[in-house]
């Protein structure tokens, strides 16, 4: 299978490509920064204009000539970064772009990147219930996280136009390397710090890992997953943390002491998701 990644030379974006290219997937990496290491050929490409999102996923001179697949990754990738009607603007017609350069050359199979802040992030105002899933209503508290979920509706919409695409969102936590785990400990004597996204994470390899089984996944239509890792960044028992940040939040127990609280169990279910790493373990080696 011949993917492009866009954004495929950001840290997010370096871990997938690495996936991939490991499980044997031709791979060009679409990105306008040049990539932290050659693991694959590099197109630089600036998705805000259509015509080339369309040549990028038709054919690049003689380097490639017709695409299988598409991961959007390429984005502003935090509030903050822009002004936000830049922000808006970037993100949104990125993602249309590339939705409809895909739909228009006949790529059904389409991954791309939500956010974990449509689900109301940084959680000023508290969830309805504890752990989030999917079936959250969405809150989206930024000019980010609104370009993010109206990427969410186009695909909805892309995918009734045509029935036989798949776009799969994958709504990923913080997105952490191993080189980040040192900071992890201190979390736990104000772990007030990381309340903003109940304590969550995701290991840039396990969220590379989501991406090839959402390419794999025999699904059609738009479907949309939250991507953490498997458990929380602090040691403290979850109960405990939503007592003391979010008092009389509705919690369910069967999140364990130290499991996310950004539900993962639609992913391990309809995907195969499986997280394979963890800073506790990271910092024990």
């Amino acid at each position: 299978m011949r993917v492009v990644v866009t954004g495929g030379s950001g840290k997010l974006g370096t871990a997938c490509v690495r996936e991939l290219v490991e499980h044997g997937y031709d791979v060009f990496n679409a990105d306008i920064a040049p990539p932290r290491e050659q693991l694959c050929p590099h197109v630089r490409v600036d998705l805000e204009e259509v015509g080339q999102a369309l040549e990028l996923l038709s054919r690049v001179d003689d380097r490639y000539h017709g695409v299988d697949a598409v991961v959007h990754l390429a984005a502003i990738p935090a509030p903050g970064l822009r002004p936000n009607a830049s922000l808006f603007r970037v993100n949104t017609l990125s993602i249309f772009n590339v939705f409809e350069a895909a739909r228009h050359l006949g790529i059904r199979n389409v991954v791309w990147a939500s956010s974990e802040t449509v689900l109301g992030l940084p959680f000023e105002i508290p969830p309805p219930y504890i752990p989030v899933d999917e079936e959250c209503p969405p809150r989206p508290e930024s000019a980010y996280a609104l370009s993010k979920l109206v990427g969410e509706e186009m695909a909805r919409q892309f995918c009734r136009w045509e029935p036989e695409m798949k776009i799969i969102g994958l709504r990923f936590s913080n997105v952490m390397q191993p080189a980040d785990y040192a900071e992890f400990p201190s979390f736990d004597a104000d772990p007030g710090r990381r309340k903003w996204n109940l304590w969550g994470y995701i290991d840039a390899r396990d969220g590379a890992q989501a991406i090839r089984k959402s390419l794999e996944a025999p699904i059609k239509g738009a479907e949309i997953f939250v991507i953490a890792n498997a458990d929380t960044v602090v040691s403290r028992p979850n109960r405990e943390l939503v007592e003391q940040y979010f008092p009389g939040v509705p919690f369910d127990d069967r999140a364990g002491d130290n499991q996310t609280l950004l539900s993962i169990e639609k992913a391990r279910r309809m995907l195969g998701y499986a997280p394979r790493f963890s800073w506790r373990s990271q910092l024990a080696d």
